[in-house]
């Protein structure tokens, strides 16, 4: 999808804002934007989720792209949609949640660990792969994936990424990062999550010179 390719294409990072809530979420989310971020997220399980959603897709242009993370029924790829979300992001492969992401045109990225999961996802028509929980899968079992998938699809390793491992994934083939509690947390300050925003694309920049 171009937006895909305008988005995270441009700055392959996404923001995983799991548990802000609607009443702070442009606050804490304009600093990551601001950085050189493209892509937000807000998990589901998040208080009011769609009520961020919604007042994020609003306050941003269209050429930042906003979705939901932990998005595991087709009921919920409905709302998100509903709330003006264009992309979907799950910790599992679902079938049904990724027909539906068609049936809607919504950007789908599965979380999987395996190749039988990888192969599954790009035959459900996933945009991207979710490597999740990076914690488990490092970065060599990363290249291990990456030599028996098509070249084109991108992995993008979620949980416990942070600026001093980065490089190890991107080497082994990472085509990006989902960046959750080192970039956010409920409580954490506009000033800190300025910082630490562009700790993470100041890391990337540097792999890419």
């Amino acid at each position: 999808m171009t937006i895909w390719k305008n988005t995270f294409g441009k700055m392959p990072l996404i923001g995983i804002m799991r548990g802000v809530i609607p009443a702070h979420v442009i606050q804490v989310v304009t600093p990551i934007i601001e950085a050189g971020f493209r892509v937000v997220e807000v998990p589901l399980n998040s208080p009011d989720a769609y009520d961020s959603i919604d007042r994020l897709t609003k306050h941003f242009p269209d050429n930042i792209l906003i979705g939901a993370g932990t998005v595991l029924t087709e009921d919920d790829v409905q709302h998100v949609h509903d709330a003006g979300g264009r992309l979907v992001v799950a910790p599992n492969l679902d079938e049904c949640v990724a027909q539906k992401c068609q049936q809607l045109g919504l950007i789908y990225c599965p979380g999987v660990q395996t190749a039988t999961e990888a192969f599954k996802g790009i035959v459900a028509g996933a945009t991207a792969l979710k490597l999740f929980p990076a914690e488990l899968i490092p970065s060599k079992g990363l290249k291990a994936l990456k030599t028996v998938l098509p070249k084109n699809i991108q992995l993008i390793p979620v949980g416990g990424i942070n600026p001093s491992n980065m490089a190890e994934y991107k080497s082994a083939g990472a085509s990006g990062f989902g960046l959750g509690s080192a970039l956010y947390q409920s409580g954490k300050s506009v000033k800190d999550i300025a910082k630490d925003a562009g700790r993470f694309v100041d890391a990337l920049n540097k792999m890419q010179l």
